[in-house]
């Protein structure tokens, strides 16, 4: 169960970074089904199309999106960047002197 849980999250992250170099189709079943949690078949009666045409799109846009993510590395990017700023924030919270080590790291990424 977690792993679909972590998968679902991960497009949706993937659809937010990538979102725009797809089509409105593509984005249009994504929404559908990873952010509105609708079933392929929900999907295929509210747009009069078939079940196997649902899950087709979807593949091809996670695919593509995922193509995307290989060769840019954006969301890696942004998740390394989450991490640093989470970790200054706690270390802010320690008053902590090093800080400025912090910043540098995350002005480098």
């Amino acid at each position: 169960m977690e792993d679909l849980l972590e998968k679902k999250e991960h497009i949706i992250l993937l659809h937010d970074m990538y979102g725009d170099l797809l089509t409105d189709k593509q984005n249009q079943y994504i929404s559908l089904y990873y952010e509105e949690d609708l079933s392929l078949s929900e999907i295929a009666d509210d747009l009069h199309v078939s079940r196997n045409a649902v899950y087709d799109n979807l593949k091809r846009a996670i695919k593509l999106m995922e193509k995307y993510e290989e060769k840019l590395h954006l969301l890696e990017r942004h998740q390394k960047r989450m991490a640093l700023i989470d970790e200054i924030e706690e270390e802010n919270k320690k008053k902590h002197e090093d800080i400025d080590e912090y910043l540098e790291m995350l002005r480098r990424l």
